[in-house]
């Protein structure tokens, strides 16, 4: 009788585990993706459901959070944690469509780095999310929170040297600004996953 007034406790840290899993599918499927010498529709909605799946689980937490009384760690770093990693899903979501949209050719050597670069941190990210049920695993969560960043500051010197390359060897002005906004929105996720590093930090020092 009482468990039709108390719902059954929702499980935050399994739910993101989820989404940090799908957030590494989602890179896998974003370098599967830039190192193709197009972007297909099954690759396009392989890319789709990554991210719909993704948007489903971090609308789950957030509506959770909204109900439940007791959470593991503060309400505001569950939420940014949530909204951040989601954000990094959308963003290789983006670019794949707009690569798409302006029917531009791989495979892009940069691209492809990129799509390293994002596929390294989502699964850093992945083991200190997992990492967060026993904090007996400090320590290893904060050096991936370090590698986290140290993986963004390779991000921001691989943007500016893809656009130094881009400026000097491409020759169509449509295609200088197509690839520009593309190897910016790229960086865009590292930025996040960064975000997400610190998110991360955050429920450390709370939690210490």
């Amino acid at each position: 009788m009482l468990s039709k007034f108390f719902p059954k406790e929702f499980n935050f840290f399994e739910s993101f585990d989820k989404q940090a899993l799908n957030l590494v599918a989602a890179a896998d499927c974003f370098r599967e993706i830039v190192a193709s010498k197009e972007v297909t529709e099954e690759l396009r909605l392989k890319m789709k459901e990554i991210e719909r799946v993704g948007d489903t689980l971090a609308y789950a937490i957030m509506d959770n959070l909204n109900k439940t009384f007791i959470t593991p760690f503060d309400r505001e770093d569950i939420h940014g944690l949530a909204k951040d990693m989601d954000e990094v899903n959308d963003i290789m979501y983006t670019v794949t469509g707009r690569m798409k949209i302006y029917k531009l050719k791989g495979p892009d050597s940069n691209m492809v780095q990129f799509a390293d670069l994002i596929t390294q941190s989502v699964k850093v990210i992945s083991g200190a999310v997992a990492g967060l049920k026993d904090m007996k695993n400090m320590n290893n969560i904060l050096k991936a929170c370090v590698e986290v960043g140290n993986l963004e500051s390779l991000g921001d010197k691989l943007r500016d040297s893809a656009l130094v390359e881009l400026f000097e060897n491409e020759k169509d002005p449509i295609q200088v600004i197509k690839w520009k906004e593309i190897y910016q929105i790229a960086e865009t996720a590292l930025d996040i996953c960064k975000h997400v590093a610190h998110n991360i930090e955050s429920i450390l020092v709370k939690q210490a």
